[in-house]
């Protein structure tokens, strides 16, 4: 499996030059299996999703999209995804079920049609279908996912376990374990659902928007400090840990220093950079 990563940001983009190096790209993974050029799985839709265009190599996606949740920074780059936007593309999107009767197309226009922006889900060109996804196992693209409900704030939020047959990866981006209480240490429960998810995972993506000491902040908009997805690694057999949506205004400065710090981690930490490519 090769995962790309081509948006680790959370909130909103960061652009500047302090953000060079680790990329400002909110939330987009892409995943192709070894034996074929050009990513078919993407996982979330942020401005990053506008990098997948160049790794198609001219070609328009004909794949599978899947989103964790609705909020901004996961799927704002849909309407600006070249290769999504043609006239030969072939897109299955799928996000979670609301649970309210409310179609995935319905639900994805409240953030993306007239007046919020200029065109609905419908407006894309190509071939597009939008469907809903909740909690157990699913085909995608040759892939097995799993996908469970995890908390975060404002939104019903899926994790994904995705496997190959051979490797696994874990995806948790948005995650607030402390809302089922501080955990043993203080910085969530390692609940069944996050534990189901990361199980024996060759690499662990997970929410890395907060440090220890920002977590009270960060738990208020529905996330996860570093060091948890640390903790989560090792009480449910992870392999490594890949640290994701970063905080805005968390500089390339910044997240050196958290690289530094993690070094010293029982479990091997990689601290995500957009244009990072992961060989499992």
């Amino acid at each position: 499996m090769r995962i790309h990563l081509c948006g680790v940001r959370g909130s909103t983009p960061a652009p500047g030059a302090d953000f060079l190096r680790y990329g400002g790209q909110t939330s987009c993974l892409a995943l192709a299996h070894d034996d074929e050029a050009v990513p078919g799985l993407i996982l979330d839709a942020g401005t990053g999703l506008r990098e997948v265009t160049p790794l198609l190599a001219g070609k328009s996606l004909r794949g599978t999209i899947l989103l964790t949740h609705l909020h901004w920074d996961h799927v704002h780059g849909l309407p600006f995804f070249a290769a999504g936007d043609r006239d030969d593309a072939a897109v299955s999107l799928l996000l979670p079920d609301q649970q309210d009767g409310t179609s995935a197309a319905d639900v994805l226009a409240r953030g993306m049609s007239p007046p919020h922006f200029p065109i609905g889900p419908g407006g894309l060109r190509g071939s597009w279908s939008f469907g809903l996804i909740g909690p157990g196992r699913t085909k995608a693209e040759g892939f097995t996912v799993e996908a469970a409900e995890v908390p975060h704030k404002g939104g019903r939020t899926l994790g994904y376990r995705i496997s190959d047959g051979r490797s696994v990866l874990a995806y948790l981006p948005d995650h607030c374990p402390t809302a089922f209480g501080p955990g043993p240490d203080g910085w969530g429960e390692y609940h069944p659902a996050a534990m189901a998810l990361a199980a024996g995972a060759d690499v662990l993506l997970h929410d890395a928007f907060a440090l220890p000491g920002e977590l009270a902040a960060g738990a208020a908009f529905g996330h996860a400090a570093a060091d948890y997805a640390v903790g989560l690694a090792v009480a449910a057999g992870a392999r490594q840990v890949t640290l994701v949506h970063h905080r805005p205004d968390r500089t390339d400065a910044g997240l050196d220093r958290l690289a530094a710090r993690m070094a010293a981690a029982p479990v091997p930490v990689i601290v995500g950079a957009g244009g990072t490519v992961l060989e499992l």
